[in-house]
């Protein structure tokens, strides 16, 4: 039986009574709030992707308003929108460029004063303004703001419920809707957002269909900011693949009847949700939401003046046990990516080996006396179908097994072969993966899998042969520091990256500290650990194997233990921060 936790919950002190459940109870709620006054505005502003018709269906009726405007009336044609974000969407199926865009621009001037002009004449009764930018219509006299993680979003794009915001493509290639997503809209939106969520009077939580909870605005932003001051999990998520292996389905007792597990997303807090219990009533919202109200007590000092309110550092896993080789690839340099994409750092990445199957291997770097041109050229012809591309000619296959640690700082050619189970600790831009070779295989959707040869060409480093990997990127383990039952060991990053990890192994307690920064480790070796507060700052938690979880900055001092009674070979954790 896995003891992997698939729905981390927190639950949050001293407001048993501000979440309610289901479209009655809210509204009930709302009519309470809204019958104090002779006139009063409620307003819904919207993320994209929320359902419109369950407002429209269950919120209305029951509210009765005087007047009732959906402020997506004032929006831009479909047209305009598109040309506006020509430079930002491009020609490419996968790949942008970051959108400064505010929400404002997204609407018609002369629509919007007609809108704000009707709520002006109306001196009487219940006025709701709805939908995505609500609140350019007015600001509210009680203002909700009704929210969605992105992952859901994306799970409404692939079974055609919804396109982009703005945008009638419900049918439209499921990568560039995504691009779209990830390039404009949630950048736009979290813009948008972030003030509305200091202020709101309540959060409605929209993630499953038919099945709302609301939690009032003050309860929430003492739920995030009680977060900031213990360890905690976000929600994680999975996601076949043509490689896809079978670990994960049986480690962490998955849908046996799926075809395989490629990805878990165990800790991604962009795509991720948070998922919070206020009582009995589970809320589940973004987790970006914790980065964008909290990003300093989370992240810490340093790393927010480096990074803004964005959460650098990323755990997942990549299973490939019982599957295939992921795609050949490498990632864009730092300079590049601000060029091209408008985004600030780059993914740099390393792999830590969970498990391995025999003779399983991972492909890093160039073989010794490659010549680019020729190993370009037998790219090329791959991806033309004339021949498979002829790996064991010019990359290395490293043997790879169990808690060995790759490093792959960007411009390093590397995939993760068959019969792997990867913990991929990395840099949070982590679509900026350049395929040069598929293996000739189709995506799930039956396309071909995108190859970009002309910007990864561009992106190779091909001083990174076997004898500069094997120097600089395998196995870098180099002992830190001992105690009774422990000892630390640093793992790396590579110097070019800037995120430091240390591996500890320990049968007795053994103290950490975050150091002024956001900690993410993840228990790598054992069936269960406890995380607690040398000063009893937090309640104790718990983490069994596999699972990563989050020490926030202003935590400072904690200490991870064996469980009582634990016996047996020494446990493990992996630790990722930021470096100074």
């Amino acid at each position: 039986m896995t003891t992997y936790d698939k729905f981390p919950t927190v639950a949050i002190r001293g407001y048993d009574d501000s979440a309610w459940q289901g479209w009655e109870a809210i509204t009930r709620i709302l009519e309470a709030q809204t019958q104090q006054r002779s006139r009063t505005v409620l307003v819904i502003d919207c993320y994209p992707g929320v359902r419109m018709t369950e407002l429209e269906e269950n919120v209305l009726p029951r509210l009765r308003p005087t007047l009732a405007i959906d402020a997506e009336q004032a929006r831009r044609d479909e047209c305009a929108i598109h040309e506006m974000l020509a430079r930002n969407l491009t020609d490419d199926r996968v790949f942008g460029v970051l959108s400064c865009h505010q929400l404002g621009e997204f609407f018609d001037s002369a629509r919007l004063e007609a809108l704000q002009d009707r709520v002006n004449q109306c001196s009487e009764g219940l006025i709701v303004i709805y939908g995505a930018g609500a609140t350019l219509v007015h600001p509210g006299d009680v203002l909700v703001y009704a929210d969605l993680p992105r992952w859901e979003i994306q799970q409404r794009m692939r079974r055609g419920e919804t396109g982009n915001w703005g945008a009638g493509n419900q049918q439209e290639d499921m990568l560039r809707r995504y691009k779209r997503a990830f390039f404009v809209e949630w950048r736009v939106f979290d813009r948008h957002k972030t003030p509305l969520l200091r202020r709101t009077d309540y959060v409605l939580d929209t993630t499953q269909p038919d099945q709302p909870a609301m939690v009032s605005g003050e309860a929430l932003r003492a739920g995030l900011k009680q977060i900031t001051t213990q360890p905690f999990r976000v929600a994680p998520f999975f996601d076949p693949g043509v490689w896809g292996g079978q670990w994960m389905k049986q480690q962490f007792n998955l849908d046996p009847s799926a075809p395989n597990y490629a990805w878990c997303f165990d800790c991604v807090p962009e795509e991720n949700s948070l998922l919070l219990r206020f009582g009995a009533v589970r809320i589940e919202i973004p987790s970006q939401d914790l980065i964008l109200l909290e990003p300093r007590a989370l992240l810490g000092e340093k790393v927010h003046a480096r990074f803004g309110a964005e959460f650098p550092i990323r755990f997942d896993f990549l299973d490939t046990v019982g599957g295939q080789n992921l795609s050949f690839q490498v990632h864009p340099v730092t300079e590049y990516i601000q060029q091209q994409f408008g985004m600030h750092y780059t993914q740099d990445e390393s792999y830590y080996i969970l498990e391995a199957e025999p003779g399983a291997v991972v492909y890093l770097g160039t073989k010794i006396g490659t010549d680019p041109q020729a190993m370009m050229d037998d790219l090329r012809r791959a991806g033309r179908g004339e021949k498979p591309f002829d790996d064991d000619r010019f990359v290395n296959q490293i043997p790879a097994k169990k808690h060995d640690h790759f490093l792959i700082p960007a411009g390093t050619v590397h995939c993760s072969g068959a019969g792997t189970m990867v913990l991929e600790i990395s840099a949070t831009p982590y679509i900026f993966t350049f395929k040069l070779w598929d293996w000739g295989r189709l995506g799930l959707d039956g396309l071909p899998r995108p190859v970009h040869l002309e910007h990864g060409e561009k992106m190779i480093d091909w001083q990174r042969d076997a004898q500069w990997v094997h120097q600089h990127l395998v196995n870098q383990f180099e002992p830190v520091a001992e105690g009774n039952g422990w000892r630390e060991e640093r793992t790396g990053l590579h110097e070019r990256e800037f995120i430091e990890t240390r591996r500890h192994w320990f049968s007795e307690p053994v103290v950490h500290h975050t150091g002024g920064g956001v900690n993410v480790l993840n228990l790598v070796e054992g069936d269960e650990a406890i995380v607690d507060s040398p000063t009893g700052a937090f309640e104790p938690f718990t983490v069994h194997y596999a699972e990563t979880f989050i020490i926030p900055a202003s935590v400072g001092e904690y200490r991870i233990s064996p469980s009582a009674g634990a016996s047996g070979p020494p446990l493990a954790t992996i630790k990722a921060w930021v470096r100074s």
